[in-house]
């Protein structure tokens, strides 16, 4: 029997109900869908860490966001959702660090963190990390001590300083050198990477005549310079952060400190290195590096996007790591979602193909990037060192 008019009318106003009802239940979800991933950090905008800060690692994160926002959004299993950078800036301060990520993470609670900058930094938050479950992959801490953490959220991009200065050594050996010198920060950076040295030159040959280390802010390294000077090693090793790599620099010149071979880090891979010594006065300096625009098309392609974007050339180091972490994080969040954990296994269980080679992770450490020497060559940080990953051969140093 065909329905009644009343009835019809009953069943339209039944179905048109149930359509309500149905798009008040699913109305959540695809708000939640088209929500920007908000993303939290702090990063050094004033105080000693900014030259590094927003040289290797911020300018990085806004070309990302900038990059995944004009593609539609970061693709979360395949759903493109906006970016929303919530960041501050830390003011070289740990304790603001830390009080910073507690609030991002436990009562902000936002999607994703990206780490600040430095390894006392990342030393002091990356506990804080773990225990909320936040996934960190951080592309300027240098410490075995925070691999010795096993923190499973925690993922170290630099090569560490076993594998760093390894690889000094090794191309010192390479070259005859028996004779070098090292000065050393007193902080976490510098202690870890001159146990490294102490550790790596056993065997080598090579003795070490001069061992000093100096205040974090130093003014003043002249006296250590020229006492070195005195002593004539055929290498100086400069385990500092980017100021006192200039300083060291720029004293050694002044003294006329001119030893075979000269290595300083970290800085020397800063674009800022070679303008404030000229490329005349970089030519032949080495320093901790792992790549440049001939490392990769990838590596190509980041270089130039970032001077398009950010007005200035990344450095050579830490910036190729930083842009691989978030390659890494992007592959992560498209397979994973923003499932925290589910991402955290994908970085720890997958090798990575990024613009810097290849990366795995053992624990918190990369294992896949080899350790690595730079050197300014004609207006470019070559890397020259180990030979299988070389974009030039070694130089002989010209006098400053």
């Amino acid at each position: 029997m065909a329905p009644t008019p009343v009835q019809q009318r009953k069943r339209t106003l039944i179905k048109g109900a149930a359509a309500a009802l149905g798009a008040a239940t699913f109305a959540p979800q695809l708000l939640a869908n088209n929500a920007p991933v908000r993303i939290g950090y702090t990063m050094a905008r004033t105080g000693p860490w900014t030259g590094g800060a927003q040289t290797s690692q911020e300018p990085n994160y806004l070309l990302w966001a900038e990059q995944q926002n004009a593609a539609g959004g970061l693709d979360v299993q395949g759903v493109r959702r906006r970016i929303e950078l919530i960041s501050s800036d830390d003011q070289s301060n740990v304790e603001t660090v830390v009080r910073t990520y507690e609030k991002l993470m436990g009562s902000d609670k936002v999607d994703l963190v990206l780490p600040p900058w430095g390894s006392g930094a990342n030393f002091a938050v990356a506990p804080l990390a773990n225990r909320y479950g936040y996934p960190f992959l951080a592309p300027t801490a240098l410490s075995k001590k925070l691999v010795d953490l096993k923190l499973p959220y925690f993922f170290l991009l630099l090569q560490q300083p076993a594998a760093m200065i390894g690889a000094l050594v090794e191309l010192l050996k390479s070259q005859g050198a028996k004779t070098a010198a090292v000065i050393y920060v007193d902080d976490l950076f510098g202690l870890e990477n001159y146990a490294a040295l102490k550790e790596a030159v056993k065997g080598s040959g090579i003795r070490l005549v001069e061992e000093k280390s100096y205040p974090g802010n130093t003014q003043d390294l002249s006296p250590v310079l020229r006492a070195i000077k005195d002593k004539n090693p055929d290498a100086f090793i400069g385990l500092s952060y980017p100021p006192d790599t200039i300083l060291a620099s720029k004293q050694s010149k002044e003294v006329g400190f001119n030893p075979k071979f000269y290595y300083a880090s970290v800085g020397t891979a800063f674009p800022l290195y070679k303008n404030v010594m000229t490329p005349a006065g970089a030519e032949g300096v080495m320093g901790m590096g792992s790549w440049n625009s001939k490392t990769s098309p990838g590596a190509k392609a980041y270089f130039d996007a970032h001077v398009a974007s950010q007005k200035k050339e990344p450095d050579r180091w830490a910036s190729g790591a930083a842009w691989a972490g978030l390659e890494i994080l992007t592959n992560a969040v498209k397979s994973a979602g923003l499932d925290r954990k589910a991402i955290r296994d994908f970085v720890a269980n997958n090798t990575h193909q990024t613009i810097i080679g290849e990366i795995k992770f053992n624990g918190s450490e990369n294992v896949g990037t080899p350790g690595t020497v730079g050197q300014w060559q004609k207006g470019e940080f070559e890397v020259v060192w180990p030979p299988a990953r070389a974009t030039a051969k070694l130089i002989a140093k010209p006098k400053w």
